[in-house]
């Protein structure tokens, strides 16, 4: 039984895991903590929505490219022209970002949660021995561990991955070795959709609605998971991310039914602990480590 609940809670912390990493990559770039990253799950919530009725590689691509071209208008008429301020104005305008992409959503897809039909091919539950394992967690797992290589790769074997690296580093010098911060900023939301895309692909498969709230949750669990992880670093942001998702659903597992509503307090109690421990995160590093 216990084996069952470990499964069950990798493929949680497998996706809470991805979570965090957009949101990271573009901390370690601009020291900005995007508060609008999971708006960019919601929107492609909706996208999926809008393409349910397509063949599914329409879908994914779709998705994809709806995500990451709001990522860049985001990076563009929102974060650029604040670049040079004080880090509380970025701060403040990530929220005013976020609080207009949830209303227009909510102006162009009404309050009401909007349905999402069901991927009943995801559901399939493969049996080994006593355990049941569901293809939709075999995906989120495969998908994580392929998402986070190729992450590490692009970073440290790509001119725009080293060009990242530099700039995290010292703006300042990368800028006088020829490195321009617009492509490489614009590189990292471009990342950044990208991998908010692929969440809102997994994230929504398993749920029967979108709202234009969804994204709330995500970018809590993104934050924290990076808070505890260690800020500016990757492994660090996807160790927290997975630590928050695994410790979430083996709690709700092992708790008495009727102290289960207490599992998110629970949670965050043991996030306050590990923070008192380790202010700067268990993995703490500066600029992009992978």
């Amino acid at each position: 039984m216990y084996l069952q609940y470990i499964i069950d809670s990798i493929g949680t912390g497998s996706l809470y895991a991805l979570m965090t990493l957009g949101l990271a990559l573009v901390f370690s770039v601009m020291g900005l903590m995007n508060f609008a990253y999971g708006q960019l799950v919601m929107i492609g919530g909706f996208a999926m929505i809008l393409l349910r009725s397509q063949p599914w590689w329409v879908l994914i691509l779709g998705t994809v490219v709806a995500v990451v071209v709001v990522s860049l208008l985001m990076e563009r008429l929102a974060f650029r022209p604040v670049r040079t301020a004080t880090a509380m104005t970025m701060l403040i305008t990530s929220f005013a970002l976020a609080q207009f992409l949830q209303q227009a959503a909510r102006v162009a897809f009404g309050a009401n949660p909007r349905p999402l039909e069901q991927f009943s091919e995801l559901s399939v539950q493969y049996v080994v021995g006593d355990l049941y394992i569901s293809r939709m967690t075999l995906i989120t797992v495969s998908t994580t561990v392929i998402a986070a290589v190729a992450l590490a790769l692009l970073l440290k074997r790509t001119n725009i991955g080293i060009q990242l690296r530099a700039s995290t580093e010292d703006v300042e010098m990368s800028k006088l070795v020829g490195i321009k911060s617009n492509r490489v900023i614009a590189s990292a939301f471009v990342i950044s959709g990208v991998l908010a895309a692929i969440v809102a692909m997994l994230f929504f498969s398993t749920r029967t609605n979108v709202s234009w709230s969804s994204g709330e949750s995500i970018v809590l669990i993104a934050f924290v998971g990076a808070v505890i992880g260690g800020l500016g670093s990757m492994v660090g942001a996807a160790l927290g991310g997975f630590l928050m998702g695994f410790t979430y659903t083996m709690l709700n597992a092992l708790l008495p039914l009727e102290l289960r509503v207490f599992a998110d307090a629970i949670l965050y109690t043991i996030v306050i602990v590990v923070l008192l421990i380790r202010p700067a995160g268990l993995v703490a590093a500066k600029g992009v480590r992978v």
